[in-house]
């Protein structure tokens, strides 16, 4: 069998089931790594009765034999990261092959209280973070006046890091969000002892990777959020800090693309979306909450309840394109059973005029309204269904109405939360170049 380095990308707003999806594939993989994003973004594994909710670290790491980095490109909260540790721990998860970058950022307690206030402050016209920070630790980040996780592991330089950026924050915090000051003191004290804990996980990061890749390691890349969330290719303003396209992985990893082989995306067989901005294909009434209930669509890090919608193509495309994707899982299938027939979005009208491209505008983006195929329903569960040919017909045309319409193959299909509810139609480490579900 042929050796291959994959990235597993969103192809939608987020929240597709990549956590599963990167589950599966791990198996395949000695080494997984996250490679942007913060802990704003999270995934659900359920192995067995048990439920992982994760939010940095890769779901890779139920693995003992694989090794899981956090890399460069992220963004750490090392209380969170701890408590997944803790959680882990608790459950029996062997962490040994867990790996931290030395040059990740870390989000202090001053990037969550002012994500918070700039968020109050927009009132209406907010743009629907998490809160936890991930949007101000990347602007330090580019500021160049960040905290990375070497600077935990060591008192001075954590000291003299620290002081310029605290007091600009605690400027903004008095004067502009009448908040109170925060305490170097406290904070160095707490820092360091969270650097104490995650020392023995720490490494450099582009060395870890390439060494593994000059021992001819299977290697998976693993995004946070989706494409529509790209910070210069999504819907901005309406979206992330960083760049959970398949580019992002060569720069928040430290490998060049000559080291990819394959990118996978990941699609649900409908759309949501949460927080604010447009979302052409959005639902209201019984089918949304229909969708919204059977899908469980509440979010892994805040809760909250997402925005619900048809498939929809034209997103779809413009994931293929920005990507390179060689082939989708396409997850949540069995949320469909029970519709009498089912809505795709195969373009959009835009002033009268139609158009079948994502329009980089987000305010003609906004008017955009979709045009839609319509095809029949299944009317029968598929959370049983283990091979292709036990899929309903409806659902096969389903899938290959995809296939076509993004032109790109399908390699899997998730029909459910556990492990065992998945087609695996190709494998896209192991197998061949072209997968076998296409129109």
């Amino acid at each position: 069998m042929s050796l291959a380095n994959v990235v597993v990308i969103g192809a939608q707003w987020g929240d597709e089931g990549k956590g599963k999806i990167t589950d599966l594939l791990s198996r395949s993989a000695d080494v997984v790594v996250r490679y942007q994003g913060g802990v704003n973004a999270g995934h659900t594994i359920v192995v067995g009765e048990k439920v992982l909710k994760l939010h940095l670290i890769p779901s890779g790491i139920l693995y003992p034999e694989t090794t899981c980095l956090i890399g460069s490109g992220t963004v750490i909260d090392p209380k969170v990261m701890l408590k997944e540790i803790d959680m882990l721990l608790g459950n029996g998860i062997d962490i040994s092959g867990l790996q931290l970058a030395s040059t990740a950022h870390v989000t202090m307690p001053y990037h969550r209280l002012l994500d918070q206030a700039m968020e109050d402050q927009r009132g209406e016209k907010r743009i629907g973070t998490t809160g936890r920070g991930i949007g101000p630790t990347y602007a330090d980040k580019s500021q160049r006046n960040g905290i990375r996780v070497m600077d935990l592991l060591d008192e001075q330089r954590l000291r003299d890091r620290l002081k310029k950026p605290l007091e600009e924050k605690n400027q903004l915090f008095q004067q502009v969000y009448c908040l109170a000051p925060l305490e170097i003191e406290k904070i160095i004290d707490e820092y360091l002892g969270y650097g104490k804990r995650l020392s023995s996980h720490v490494v450099e990061c582009t060395r870890a990777i390439h060494q593994a890749a000059r021992n001819k390691k299977n290697i998976l890349f693993e995004g946070a959020q989706g494409t529509l969330l790209d910070l210069d290719h999504g819907t901005y303003p309406y979206v992330t800090s960083s760049n959970p396209v398949s580019g992002g992985a060569c720069i928040g990893a430290g490998v060049g693309p000559t080291l990819i082989d394959r990118v996978i995306g990941v699609a649900k067989a409908y759309t949501t979306r949460v927080g604010e901005g447009p979302f052409p294909t959005e639902l209201t009434g019984d089918i949304n909450d229909k969708l919204c209930d059977r899908g469980g669509e509440f979010g892994t890090t805040t809760g909250r309840r997402r925005r619900c919608g048809w498939f929809d193509g034209v997103i779809g495309k413009y994931a293929v394109e920005v990507n390179g994707l060689d082939c989708l899982a396409i997850t949540k299938l069995d949320v469909l059973d029970e519709l009498d027939e089912i809505k795709i979005c195969i373009a959009y009208e835009l002033e009268g005029k139609r158009i079948d491209h994502f329009p980089s505008n987000a305010d003609e983006f906004a008017r955009c309204r979709p045009i839609f195929k319509t095809l029949p329903g299944w009317k029968c569960s598929t959370a049983d269904c283990r091979r292709l040919e036990e899929l309903p017909t409806s659902a096969m045309s389903y899938l290959r109405f995809l296939a076509d319409l993004m032109e790109v193959p399908i390699a899997i299909v998730s029909l459910g939360a556990s492990r065992d509810q998945t087609i695996v139609v190709e494998d896209p480490i192991h197998g061949p170049k072209r997968a076998l579900l296409s129109a």
